[in-house]
């Protein structure tokens, strides 16, 4: 997990969606878990499930309006995307793991309220783009999208076992982003990664390890779209979080929106009232 130069991020890199102003940040991750895979299970059983408001929002600032891997511009805005999400996988490895890929998106979409994401079996429909290499291929793919120089930055830097960026407008708008998923390296590895470089995908590029309940941190791998993870992607795509919003504008807004993230991150999880 973590952020990367211009072109993309760690687990995924956006393509050329060429613009001078256009802005990519990178992002890696570590690890991911499978449906029902014992360590995903035992990491779910474990969970915590209530947290103050406080907590949430000190979260929220520190994934969503930061970055521990750029390449240009500020990140000090909301980014998101404004329009819907269209997923298209390119499967380069065995086992094919784009039936999985497509569950973890399903799970994504049931749970973020205000997030239009599907996967689409046109490339040229796509503004995101998840790849599924084998793990020996991973390095030579990492080259072949970033180029040598950044390659070289981003494993130095990263050491990823999955990596994720996006391209950003002028207005901090989301318009492309790429995923970079290692197909062959186990269960709950592909399913750790396959969460957090696509979550990471949406906007929430940074990994801070003063946050413990969220899959944004190096340390912490769950296999699975967490309770307090959802507060965080429910804030950043509710429709009064918008690109280019400042800290101070977030702030303001975030009585209303984290009165309708409770309640729907609350029904979609049978959580108590």
């Amino acid at each position: 997990m973590a952020a990367t130069p211009d072109p993309a991020s760690p687990k995924h890199r956006p393509r050329t969606f060429a613009t001078a102003m256009a802005v990519l940040m990178l992002f890696a991750a570590g690890t991911v878990a499978a449906a029902e895979n014992p360590e995903i299970a035992k990491r779910r059983a474990a969970e915590r499930k209530t947290f103050t408001d406080a907590e949430i929002i000190d979260g929220f600032f520190k994934v969503a309006l930061s970055a521990e891997f750029h390449g240009a511009g500020r990140v000090d805005r909301i980014r998101k995307f404004d329009v819907p999400v269209r997923i298209y996988l390119d499967n380069r490895a065995q086992p094919d793991r784009r039936k999985q890929v497509t569950a973890v998106i399903e799970d994504i979409r049931r749970r973020i309220k205000n997030l239009d994401i599907a996967v689409t079996p046109t490339r040229n429909q796509a503004n995101v783009v998840v790849t599924l290499v084998r793990d020996r291929d991973l390095t030579r793919t990492i080259r072949t999208i970033y180029g040598r120089e950044p390659a070289r930055r981003i494993q130095k830097s990263l050491e990823p076992q999955c990596l994720s960026s996006f391209r950003k407008d002028e207005s901090f708008r989301i318009v492309h982003a790429d995923a970079l998923l290692v197909a062959d390296a186990g269960d709950f590895i592909f399913y750790d990664c396959a969460y957090e470089e696509l979550l990471q995908a949406l906007g929430p590029i940074n990994d801070d390890a003063s946050v413990p309940w969220s899959m944004f941190n190096d340390d912490v791998h769950l296999g699975f779209f967490g309770i307090y993870d959802q507060y965080l992607l429910n804030i950043l795509y509710d429709p009064r979080i918008r690109p280019g919003m400042t800290r101070d504008e977030v702030q303001a807004a975030l009585p209303e929106v984290l009165t309708s993230v409770r309640a729907w991150v609350a029904e979609v999880n049978k959580l108590p009232k």
